[in-house]
């Protein structure tokens, strides 16, 4: 967790660098047409998976989901600073646990409540909605963590009935199509310092997403979530040394709320599944 940390702050860094220069749908677009060369370990699984067509759907509007929260993390990279996107991207998991709710009729306990509640209280913290001007960077990423949250949702089913080869390689292919037309509409033609940045961005998030799969396997996710909050104290630093962005404690306050509410929902998530799958002691030995 602590790598995946490092190769995400480098995403985020590489994508403030490149900055507006290449406008946000068409930065995204070729990120992943770039990273399109990280999927040939997983053409063999995706040939031999044999999608049908109601799979294909699902996929589909998982890909448009994702292209479109893409599209808008693209944006708010270029419009405020690195740690404010970093802590209101921690949202994802609490959309997650709501939409997990609404969509598949998981109960939702008090504690649970309560802890999407201080989530939501750390939002707050981090925006002081009256107390300074919100720019359309901070709405950017609130849109950014519901569609980042809608895809994973869908994933969760596609996993059911999907390696994660497979799923990975379908979102790959699905969102580049779905922001194809984005790109189209606003393209400019990038310079080939700009396309190795942008092919370093898609690099790094395929190593972050790859690592951040080694430490789920390795760990439960009461152990691993804590770690996601360095990211934060990582951002924070980047912004302040390298893009002269100013150190915000209440930034840092807002994203700790948000981490603590994240890390809580884990951790209960982690009990429950403890008390399902772990027999009594007056159970039959095997």
């Amino acid at each position: 967790m602590l790598l995946t940390g490092a190769n995400f702050v480098a995403v985020t860094a590489l994508v403030k660098h490149v900055g507006d220069a290449v406008p946000a749908p068409q930065a995204a677009f070729l990120r992943y047409v770039l990273g399109l060369v990280f999927l040939a370990p997983m053409l063999g699984p995706l040939l031999r998976a044999g999608i049908d067509r109601r799979g294909l759907a699902l996929y589909s509007w998982r890909g448009i989901a994702h292209a479109l929260g893409v599209i808008c993390w693209f944006y708010a990279m270029t419009r405020i600073p690195i740690a404010e996107v970093t802590a209101m991207n921690y949202l994802n998991p609490v959309y997650v646990t709501i939409g997990a709710a609404l969509v598949f009729g998981e109960r939702l306990a008090l504690r649970r409540i309560l802890a999407v509640a201080v989530a939501f209280a750390g939002v707050l913290v981090i925006l002081r909605p009256g107390f300074r001007e919100l720019s359309d960077g901070h709405l950017a990423m609130l849109f950014t963590a519901l569609f980042f949250g809608a895809s994973y949702l869908m994933a969760k089913r596609l996993s059911e009935r999907d390696s994660a080869a497979v799923v990975v390689a379908m979102l790959s292919i699905t969102v580049t199509l779905a922001l194809a037309p984005f790109a189209l509409a606003v393209w400019v033609t990038p310079t080939l310092s700009q396309l190795f940045w942008l092919f370093l961005v898609a690099f790094f998030a395929t190593a972050g997403h790859y690592s951040m799969t080694m430490a789920f396997r390795a760990a439960p996710l009461a152990v691993t979530q804590p770690v996601t909050f360095l990211q934060l104290v990582w951002a924070t630093l980047l912004g302040w040394l390298v893009f002269g962005e100013a150190a915000d404690g209440w930034v840092i306050l807002g994203g700790a709320m948000i981490v603590g509410a994240v890390v809580f929902i884990s951790w209960r998530e982690a009990m429950l599944k403890r008390r399902v799958t772990t027999p009594p002691p007056e159970a039959t030995k095997l």
